[in-house]
This record gives C-alpha cells, sequence and structure tokens, in this order.
C-alpha cells in the first residue's frame, strides 16, 4: 500500500487503450424531445394507449424517459416496449435496450393499457414537457434548492427544501429514477425504508407546463444498527521505514489511537521474512516501533505484502511454507491478528498465489485459535473486480476462514465524490460476500473492511477529513470489523503539496485522519 506511482501509469495506460479501441462513451449532447399520446382502443372500464416518442433536434439521443400522472383511480396494466413503473398516480417509461437511441427527426413508439377513464397530464420527456420544452423544461418550474434532510429515523427520512416562485402544482422527490412521495409543500417524511440503510434523493417541481430538472441530491442512512468493534477495529497503517515515521507514542497521546497496522513483511530471500525485505524481524526500526507502541499500551498488526517489492507469496513454494513464514512473524510478536495486503500481478492478479495466501491462511487460523485474519486488497467504484471476486469466491471454497476482506477504494477512478464511490464499492462487497458465503447483510457487514487513502490519493482523488468522516460514520453504523487508512506518516498538511510520503498533500490538522479513525 505505498505511494502506487505504477498503478497509476497502469490505469492510465488502459484508460488511453480504452480511448482508443472505443470502450469509453462520450456523453451524448443534450437531448429534447417530443411524445405524443393517443387513445388506440377504448372500452366502458378502461382504454388501451401509446406514446409517440420523437427527437426533434438535430443531434441524436441515446435514451428517453416518459413520465406522466394518471387521474386518482386509474391504473397501468400491461405495457410494452417501454419499462414502466409506478409510484401512486405517477407513472414512469424507460425505453428499452433497443429503442433508446433516437437519430435526428426519428420516433419510437410504446404502448399501455389503463383500468379508468381519464388521460394523462402533467407530462414529461427527458424532464421537459412533452409538447417540446427541452432538458429542464425551461417553460416550467424552476429547480427546487436547498434539499436538507431533517430527521431520520430506522424506517425514514424527513426531507425539506425551499419553494420556487411561479406557479408550481407540486413537489415530485425521487429516489434514482422511482418517484418517491408527490406533495404540494416543501417538505416530506419518506417511510418504509430499511434499518440502517444509504438512500440518496432529488426533488423536481412541476405544473401544467411539465417538471423542472432535478434538485442537487441529498443523502442520509437511517438509524437502527451500531458498529465499531472495539480499538483492533481502528488501526491506521504506520510505515517505519518510510515517509519520515512520526513517534508513535505522540500520535497516540494526540488522538487516542490505540493500534497500529505496521508495513511491511516481505521476502528477505525465499520464504524468510523480513521487515521491508531486508530488516530483521527483532531488532530493528520495525521492532523498536511496535516496543514503543506496546509501551504506551497499545498493540499492533503486521502487514504482509503490499504494492511492491519482493513478496512472500510468490517465494514460498506451498501454503505450508507460506504458513510457516507468517508463524514466524506471529511468534516473534504474540500477534493478535495479522493484515495480508494482496496487491499488483504478481499476488493479486497471480491465482496460483492467490490460493497459497488463502491455504497459509486457513492452516494459521488452524494453528492460531483466536488469530484474526485480514486480507486487502483493491476495488473498482462497484465492487470487487474479477480478481477480487475470484479471491473471495476462493476463500468460501477452501474454507479459509478469514476474519475481515477488507478494500482499498482509492486509485480507482473514483472521481470527485469519494464518499459515495466508497459506499458503492463497500456494498459491491457485501454483495459477493453474501453471494459467496451466503451470509445476511449484518453478517456480511461484519467480515468487511475499508482501508482508504488520506488527502490526495496517488491519482489524486480528493479525500477530505470531512469526507472521511462520512465514510467512517457509515462504516460504524453497519458494524464493519475494519476501518483504517495509509498512512499516519501522511497525515500532515502540506496544502498543494501533492502525493507525496509524509504529509497528505491538503491542508488539515495535525493527526486529524488519525484522530477521526481512532473514533471508529
Amino acid at each position: 500500500m505505498r505511494l502506487r506511482s505504477p498503478r497509476a501509469a497502469t490505469l492510465a495506460v488502459a484508460l488511453a487503450a480504452a480511448l482508443v479501441t472505443g470502450t469509453l462513451v462520450a456523453p451524448s449532447a443534450a437531448s429534447a424531445a417530443t411524445a405524443a399520446f393517443v387513445r388506440t382502443a377504448s372500452w366502458g372500464s378502461g382504454y388501451e394507449a401509446k406514446f409517440t416518442v420523437t427527437n426533434d433536434t438535430s443531434t441524436a439521443i441515446s435514451s428517453w424517459t416518459v413520465a406522466f400522472d394518471l387521474p386518482s383511480g386509474s391504473t397501468v396494466g400491461s405495457f410494452w416496449d417501454a419499462r414502466l413503473s409506478s409510484s401512486g398516480q405517477r407513472v414512469t417509461a424507460l425505453n428499452q435496450s433497443w429503442n433508446g437511441s433516437l437519430a435526428p427527426g426519428a420516433s419510437t413508439t410504446f404502448g399501455f393499457v389503463v383500468a379508468g377513464t381519464g388521460d394523462p397530464t402533467n407530462c414529461t420527456v427527458n424532464g421537459g414537457a412533452c409538447t417540446g420544452g427541452g432538458p429542464g423544461n425551461p417553460t416550467g418550474p424552476a429547480t427546487p434548492g436547498g434539499l436538507r434532510v431533517t430527521g431520520t429515523t430506522a424506517s425514514s427520512a424527513t426531507l425539506a427544501w425551499n419553494s420556487v416562485s411561479g406557479t408550481v402544482t407540486g413537489y415530485r422527490i425521487y429516489e434514482g429514477g422511482t418517484v418517491k412521495a408527490t406533495v404540494t409543500g416543501t417538505s416530506t417524511t419518506v417511510s418504509g425504508l430499511a434499518a440502517c440503510s444509504t438512500h440518496s434523493w432529488t426533488v423536481t417541481a412541476y405544473n401544467s407546463a411539465g417538471e423542472s430538472a432535478k434538485s442537487a441530491a441529498v443523502s442520509a442512512t437511517t438509524t437502527g444498527c451500531t458498529g465499531g468493534n472495539g480499538t483492533m477495529a481502528a488501526a491506521p497503517y504506520l510505515y517505519p521505514g518510510w515517509g519520515d515515521p512520526p513517534a508513535p507514542a505522540t500520535v497516540m497521546g494526540a488522538t487516542g489511537v490505540k493500534w497500529f497496522t505496521i508495513a511491511f513483511v516481505l521476502s528477505g530471500g525465499g520464504c524468510t521474512p523480513a521487515w521491508d525485505g531486508s530488516g530483521p524481524l527483532t531488532g530493528g526500526a520495525h521492532a523498536n516501533t511496535i516496543a514503543a507502541i506496546r509501551a504506551a499500551g497499545g498493540d499492533v498488526i503486521p502487514s504482509f505484502g503490499g504494492w511492491s517489492g519482493n513478496k512472500l507469496g510468490p517465494n514460498c513454494a506451498s501454503a505450508s511454507a507460506l504458513a510457516g513464514a507468517y508463524q514466524q512473524v506471529i511468534n516473534a510478536y504474540g500477534l493478535k491478528a495479522i493484515d495480508i495486503d494482496i496487491e499488483n500481478s504478481d499476488e493479486f492478479e497471480n491465482e496460483v498465489v492467490q490460493d497459497r495466501i488463502l491455504g497459509a491462511l486457513k492452516i494459521v487460523k488452524q494453528n492460531n485459535p483466536g488469530i484474526r485474519t485480514i486480507v486487502t486488497f483493491g476495488t473498482s467504484t462497484t465492487g470487487p473486480s474479477y480478481y477480487g471476486t475470484r479471491l473471495i469466491n476462493q476463500a468460501a471454497a477452501l474454507g479459509a476462514n478469514i476474519d475481515t476482506f477488507t478494500i482499498m477504494p482509492f486509485d480507482f477512478g473514483g472521481g470527485a465524490n469519494m464518499y459515495q464511490n466508497t459506499v458503492n464499492a463497500a456494498e459491491g462487497l457485501k454483495t459477493t460476500l453474501k453471494s459467496a458465503f451466503g451470509w445476511s447483510d449484518a453478517t456480511a457487514y461484519a467480515h468487511m473492511g475499508i482501508s482508504g487513502m488520506n488527502g490526495l490519493s496517488d491519482q489524486r482523488e480528493l479525500t477530505s477529513p470531512a469526507t472521511w468522516t462520512q465514510i467512517r460514520d457509515w462504516a460504524k453504523a453497519r458494524g464493519l470489523s475494519r476501518f483504517t487508512f495509509w498512512s499516519v506518516n501522511r497525515d500532515r498538511a502540506c496544502p498543494d503539496g501533492g502525493v507525496v510520503a509524509n504529509c497528505s498533500g491538503i491542508a488539515q490538522n495535525l493527526w486529524e485522519f488519525t484522530s477521526i479513525t481512532a473514533r471508529f
């Protein structure tokens, strides 16, 4: 888990290749369309109808959404050539995969059956009036601002927003593309939510001319679950051999943190463990750091591997030999936990080595009752990659009995919203664990960890102290069993300092990320 300029370079090459091969598609130009309604058959208790969606612009559009209200008591029954959903009287129709793209002047239709007699009203297409208003419908109401969460319970969230001027019939609260509530005032309570679940909402205003654009999103997590797993769970990485390492007792006294993850145990030649590949297991800088932490009332989790260096996984010939190397470090320090930071093509992307590591950890668990085993690996913004998924599935198949699967949600092209991308990645991990082990949500969360990168990542993704606090609170609410970051060495301010070894690259208080982590 060093600074990853090699990884950044690899991802840059992959991105360039994707652009050349056309696997990344640039967003389409702003689209406008019309949607014309007509009944195709009627009877006493209902009717059949269709909408014709037409692209009235000079550029192609790649998708369309038609939404409308039905009179009270009317409902949609069967439908075709679109994907329909209803929330109250609001019906939303999304294109199918084969009819979303429309060239300039092109059109497509979708149909449905209504039980009831009234025609649709308040029709919008791609956010504009169905008669033609363009995205955001400039002829309709302005976009509401100030959307905020004013309270949460275990099953609901209360939202409020600012009113907009002009003629407004009402407001719609959306979660994604689904209308969750339609109200005439400027507040509502969304109910029926699961305990300890995170949601994101937007609000629109509408009148007879159409619907406004969606507001900026706001997120909230319902109450109803607790988290934190003792001081061992909050163990930020400290690297005695790199990045102007601080005195651990100073950091402990300033922040309250008790545990550190000590980096890194590598191969000192063959299957022999050594600190950073060259330092002795005892008597060197790493051993002195561990002694200082324990003297101050704390403890440590040695980390094996990392992004670079000559690692034990590829150098030990068998799972039993690798377990023996791990055991040497366990015996040297009387450990309660070990972390295997499995990265790069030599370990993470090597299926033979993956299996060897899992087999070794299974042996370690058998030989050391009560020890906690942690595997730490990279992730995409939506959850484990192929190799991460394979690692989890193999752990289940081999009965490796891993305590915590920790993802590193950075250096993944995460973009500006590192909180949401971290949550998305963690939820993807949860889904993968549930599939592999048959666990419930709560059990999967209890076997999960997050290992972030404070300040600027190698790809200059920004995780601020405020964002890290958000991530901590989300993880704590779900009972994750590990919450850490890379690294304490970097937990110092250097605004505009870039991605360096001894500071975060941003403005922050001294040891601020460690203080946040210690309160997990």
